[in-house]
């Protein structure tokens, strides 16, 4: 298919800013930037780059609703304060799971009040676009799939779907809007992008249904590969250049489409371990999804060498438990990489059990859990040679909290929808290649192969 331009979009007074719930939506784009804080010099610092599109890590899937509010509004506020102070425009788009988890509609909602508040016009619409072909996620007449193999299984029927914290019933992406606004937007009333349009290219008949979006309507968008996504951001672009007014809610697809990114190779070995110190990895595993459990096991099974360490989680429930593990777990590791020897720690893989239902309750047991684990990145007192992380809680506070990145730069990827930042001057340990693996991303021999690779 012959591509279309999304001219404008990447305009040079205009900049799209990506806010990420988590360190994944990065899984699409290289040299760009993505920041760790939200402060007003350092959205100064970003709309004064070169570079018209960059990314903000929240990491708010892990937060309380309440925390999310706060955040998003002082995002908000923050944003449409330099904004006018730099004389520039924004793009806005609040980057999502591609399984549809997370604080939605909240974030949108929040974006979209705070902004129009602190002045900014009023906006016409939401675009939800979970588009994300490397991880299998496409949009068909409406439903939304993951590819397992050679099958197409509804998300509503995956095991996403029935996360304890962000759970939901519809694969239709209307009946998931109704859902999840319960009834403030209905299934009905939707606006649909399909894919006879988008693959036709009438670009005109997309733009003519922007142009009648009103009342922050949800545009809901079609797309099996990027082609089919490059009609629609011209379409955009347009209706945009004719004063139409989005907050976009997407995975990491449309991010790459919007911004004009090229394809890159992926990366190389001698790309990821440009210090060859005789040092030992780390592999640290966080994510509980079958995939992550399947792809460990065959890590396991394979043959690589490396040292392997389980987490007990279930000492959350112990006063202290959590801390004495760390110890535990640090001491095998540093003797590890002093003798080069790459060390894998995961979390206990069965069910925790806690005595509550309280969603709440959950998440913040599963946060105490995940501070623990990334600490011991943070307590590491030798630099391994590569560090690599996976599951969307555990990268984000490996990078935040544990190597202390306020800016880095996305170098691309590893493998298909599996980013790598090079840390910034400022982290624990800069200028380390650190490899961000979703839990939903890959097969089962993609992480065998990734260590492979790098020990």
């Amino acid at each position: 298919m012959e591509t279309v331009q999304a001219k404008n979009l990447d305009a040079e007074n205009r900049k799209i800013i990506v806010l990420d719930d988590d360190p994944t939506g990065i899984q699409t784009v290289h040299d760009v930037y993505v920041y760790t804080d939200w402060r007003e010099e350092t959205l100064r610092e970003a709309f004064q780059d070169e570079n018209n599109l960059f990314f903000i890590l929240t990491n708010s899937r892990s937060f309380s609703e309440d925390k999310t509010r706060q955040v998003h509004a002082e995002i908000a506020a923050n944003i449409s304060r330099i904004a006018k102070e730099t004389g520039k425009d924004f793009l806005l788009i609040s980057r999502g799971d591609s399984t549809l988890r997370g604080h939605y509609p909240l974030e949108t909602e929040v974006l979209k009040e705070t902004l129009e508040e602190n002045g900014q016009a009023a906006f016409d619409g939401e675009i939800l676009c979970p588009f994300f072909v490397e991880g299998g996620r496409v949009t068909i007449d409406g439903i939304h799939y993951l590819k397992d193999g050679e099958k197409l299984i509804p998300v509503g029927e995956s095991e996403f779907a029935k996360d304890r914290t962000f759970g939901y019933e519809s694969s239709d992406l209307g009946a998931f809007v109704e859902e999840k606004t319960q009834g403030a937007y209905l299934a009905a009333d939707c606006v649909r992008i399909g894919l006879d349009e988008l693959r036709a290219k009438k670009v005109d008949a997309i733009v003519d249904q922007l142009m009648g979006v009103t009342g922050f309507n949800k545009v809901l968008v079609d797309s099996t590969c990027y082609e089919e996504l490059e009609v629609f951001a011209a379409a955009l672009a347009q209706a945009i250049g004719m004063g139409k007014r989005f907050i976009i809610r997407s995975a990491a697809g449309l991010p790459k489409v919007i911004g004009e990114i090229t394809d890159r190779s992926l990366l190389k070995r001698e790309e990821l371990t440009r210090e060859a110190d005789g040092m030992g990895g780390i592999v640290l595993i966080g994510s509980h999804v079958k995939k992550t459990t399947e792809q460990l096991a065959c890590l396991q099974q394979s043959g690589v060498e490396a040292d392997y360490y389980e987490f007990d989680a279930a000492q959350v429930k112990v006063e202290g438990g959590l801390e004495e593990e760390v110890q535990r777990i640090i001491q095998a590791v540093e003797a590890n990489i002093v003798k080069g020897r790459t060390s894998v720690v995961y979390t206990s893989r069965k069910l925790l059990e806690l005595d509550t239902d309280d969603k709440e309750k959950i998440l913040e047991a599963s946060v105490k859990i995940s501070d623990a684990v990334t600490s011991i990145i943070g307590l590491l007192n030798v630099k391994p040679r590569f560090i690599l992380a996976k599951g969307g809680i555990t990268s984000s506070d490996v990078g935040t909290k544990a190597l202390r990145v306020k800016k880095a730069k996305v170098m691309g990827q590893i493998k298909p929808g599996i980013p790598v930042w090079l840390t910034g001057e400022e982290s624990k340990f800069p200028h380390t290649p650190y490899i961000i693996f979703p839990g939903n991303v890959g097969s089962k021999e993609t992480l065998k192969e990734i260590v492979e690779q790098l020990v």
